[in-house]
């Protein structure tokens, strides 16, 4: 069937390949949208294609209109007692539970709150001294 066809590269050649193995999600994703622009080609599947014309505009506005975040723990800071007992009054965990999330950070402390739910929490914590990280 296919034949194992290996393609010759040049040290420079390979040396980009190594880079773009070193990028992360987001850097790649920016990466292509400059190609895409620069060239006026699309990077999707041709069956992608034809499925949803309008599926880069509707993505962007999902992403925009999210409404169930990760409520992360990132950083206790110094105040750790302080940052147990709010999380204690947040998250109606006792103390032993608290003062192990909170000696794991970073923890998600809360899945798929609502944003409201979300930046409370986020504001109450960071008063104390915590630094938290909504997903």
């Amino acid at each position: 069937m296919a034949e194992d066809v290996k393609v010759e590269l040049t040290k420079e050649q390979q040396d980009f390949i190594t880079k773009i193995e070193g990028m992360s999600v987001l850097e790649l994703s920016k990466l292509v949208k400059a190609l895409e622009e620069r060239f006026g080609v699309t990077a999707q599947a041709p069956a992608m294609a034809m499925a949803g014309v309008a599926a880069p505009g509707a993505a962007a506005e999902e992403a925009e209109e999210k409404n169930a975040f990760n409520v992360e723990l990132s950083d206790v800071g110094a105040n750790k007692i302080q940052v147990i007992k709010e999380l204690r009054a947040v998250t109606n965990l006792g103390l032993k539970e608290a003062k192990d999330l909170v000696d794991s950070a970073p923890k998600t402390i809360k899945e798929n709150a609502s944003k409201e739910e979300a930046e409370q929490i986020k504001k109450k914590l960071e008063a104390v001294g915590a630094k938290i990280t909504l997903k």
